[in-house]
């Protein structure tokens, strides 16, 4: 009778064991991922990043990841025409790249990219006075935007305005100290200045 009752003990166990064996091991608790930075988010880090930058390499690096930013809106259908007006100005299908960006700023008219897109278009098409206007609503949106600086300097100078043209690539090194770009042009106003005044 002891036998049978550690028999039946043991068997009870036994099957206890199994069925401990057959349930899942518990979840581990679950971490959340960070939630992705929004392209804004990423342009302030960059803008960081530039102005703490060391020389001309690393800044051109970040200037390039910053202009590939400028065409994220952080909306599918913001950044969907946004790309499609790039490329209907590389196409020089100026007529339907101001469409789009017409609809692009009624869409996110708080976007500086998409006044600054704009701002390139009537610039290629000789639109000077739209140009600055756009570039005008571009940097009342950011202000540290390169792409509209440069546009802004390019305009000036083509107007021979060529010391506002300069004051705006100093303003540009200020936000990208090292940019070789935006030194270049800086110092070739700089030396035609010079050459005006003697």
């Amino acid at each position: 009778m002891r036998l049978l009752a550690i028999a039946l003990a043991a068997l009870a166990a036994a099957g206890s064991c199994a069925l401990a064996a057959d349930k899942p091991p518990p979840e581990p608790p679950k971490v959340e991922a960070p939630a992705p930075q929004t392209p804004g988010e990423i342009r302030a880090d960059l803008y960081t990043r530039l102005a703490a930058s060391k020389d001309a390499d690393e800044t051109e690096g970040l200037v390039k990841l910053m202009f590939a930013t400028y065409g994220l809106s952080g909306t599918d259908t913001g950044d969907l025409l946004l790309e499609r007006a790039h490329k209907a100005i590389v196409a020089r299908a100026y007529d339907a790249a101001g469409q789009i960006l017409d609809a692009a700023i009624a869409f996110m008219p708080g976007e500086a990219e998409a006044w600054n897109a704009r701002a390139t278009l009537r610039y290629l098409d000789d639109d000077y006075d739209g140009a600055m206007a756009d570039v005008a609503q571009t940097l009342k949106r950011d202000p540290r935007h390169l792409g509209a600086m440069m546009g802004m300097a390019s305009i000036l100078t083509s107007r021979d305005k060529k010391a506002e043209a300069l004051d705006v690539y100093r303003r540009a090194l200020t936000i990208a100290p090292h940019w070789a770009t935006a030194e270049k042009a800086a110092e070739t106003l700089r030396a035609e200045l010079a050459g005006q005044e003697l």
